[in-house]
């Protein structure tokens, strides 16, 4: 199976192409983050690794980070908890995703969107693990976990009781016993089991 991207789905169409992949679908509370992502040339030396961002490690992704943001355009965009709520994690994951291109200061010609839907206001096509075949994914995916990762630390600063520096916002088992023993706030994604059900038990308890 590959694993290595490259640029030969953007060679494919040609023209402006801008990769784009979400993060934070799984995770009990914060944003979901998406990133839109334009190299602007293909024939471009890449002096560090980019793939699949679950398949790096932190040192590399920070590399990676480091270099995207300098070398390429690009932009993020979010769902809050509340939107997620309203929206539903799938239709706040698309609505991320078309702020992100909306970002961007070049307008892409058409995109790469990671997954198997294209969001209705976009341009492009859906590349199911597309950020094991794109370049312009697989940075896409760098920027947005690097980014919604930060947003966790910073927030963690302020709750620390959570963890969130470590677990992302996961219903890891510290992070759920953490939520019965300290509740939840406003960071957390209400439609979400287990922040339902115990906002349920807090409602039988009143």
């Amino acid at each position: 199976m590959k694993t290595n991207p490259d640029f030969l789905l953007e060679l494919a169409h040609g023209g402006v192409i801008a990769g784009v992949d979400e993060a934070g679908r799984g995770p009990l509370c914060g944003p979901v983050i998406a990133a839109a992502v334009i190299f602007p040339s293909f024939d471009i030396d890449i002096p560090v690794v980019i793939r699949d961002s679950k398949q790096m490690s932190a040192h590399q992704r920070a590399l990676a980070y480091d270099w995207i943001t300098k070398n390429t355009i690009w932009a993020t965009g979010a769902c809050s908890p509340a939107e997620i709520d309203e929206l539903n994690i799938l239709w706040a994951s698309m609505l991320a995703m078309e702020r992100a291109v909306g970002a961007l200061k070049t307008k892409p010609e058409y995109c790469l969107i990671d997954g198997n839907r294209v969001p209705k206001n976009l341009c492009g096509e859906s590349v199911v693990r597309g950020d094991t075949k794109s370049l312009s994914i697989a940075a896409a995916s760098i920027i947005a976990k690097e980014t919604r990762d930060k947003i966790m630390h910073d927030l963690a600063q302020k709750f620390p009781m959570y963890d969130w520096d470590k677990n992302a916002g996961y219903p890891t088992k510290s992070h759920l016993q953490a939520i019965e023993k300290y509740g939840i706030n406003e960071h957390y994604r209400k439609s979400y089991g287990p922040v339902k059900e115990r906002i349920k038990n807090e409602t039988a308890h009143d």
